[in-house]
């Protein structure tokens, strides 16, 4: 395995981004097969493996949203979006607006989630600052140390202005999707 190391005395504006036109051609021509990476701020990332909890937790809250919504409402499982020319994160569940005719990444998002494990810190970060400058207006973190899930609404900037975090008591109700109702204390466990 190589591993490449960044040698300190290599100044961070000699680095050369990767654009995401750039990094969609590179897909396009077969490149990444086998690895999970995604395009964040012009830099390639390396995913975390999924374990089985983040799966079943993603899977199930996919399943649960398509039952409760209908066209022209999409449900993406970890599928890329397109938050900016520089960053193309691929987020665990996304619901956006069918574009018909469209052959792009969506660009009518509703909802953004993510679930978290060893991937918390950079999700409460960096895919935030991403997501909130895309102005998607809901994002949640499901954190599945604590089971909670954390919802971020009001984006403004590279933040969101209100956070609320549910428990187990709780029901996430998307502003933007009234008819999803779902009780946190049914997540998998």
């Amino acid at each position: 395995m190589l591993a490449l190391m960044v040698d300190a005395q290599i100044a961070l504006d000699s680095i050369r981004p990767l654009s995401r036109v750039e990094y969609d051609r590179l897909i396009a021509l077969g490149m990444f097969q086998n690895e999970r990476v995604e395009l964040l701020r012009g830099v390639l990332l390396k995913m975390s493996p999924i374990g089985w909890l983040h799966h079943e937790v993603v899977r199930w809250l996919t399943t649960k949203l398509i039952r409760q919504l209908d066209e022209p409402l999409v449900v993406s499982c970890q599928g890329p979006i397109a938050a900016s020319d520089w960053s193309e994160p691929e987020p665990d569940v996304a619901v956006f607006l069918q574009d018909r005719g469209r052959r792009d990444h969506p660009n009518k998002l509703l909802l953004v989630i993510e679930v978290a494990d060893s991937s918390l810190q950079h999700d409460r970060t960096t895919k935030l600052a991403l997501y909130a400058e895309s102005e998607i207006p809901e994002y949640w973190i499901v954190d599945l140390k604590t089971m909670t899930v954390e919802v971020y609404t009001q984006p403004i900037g590279s933040t969101y202005a209100k956070l609320e975090t549910l428990r187990d008591d709780d029901t996430l109700r998307p502003l933007k999707l009234p008819t999803v109702a779902i009780a946190v204390a049914q997540l998998p466990r």
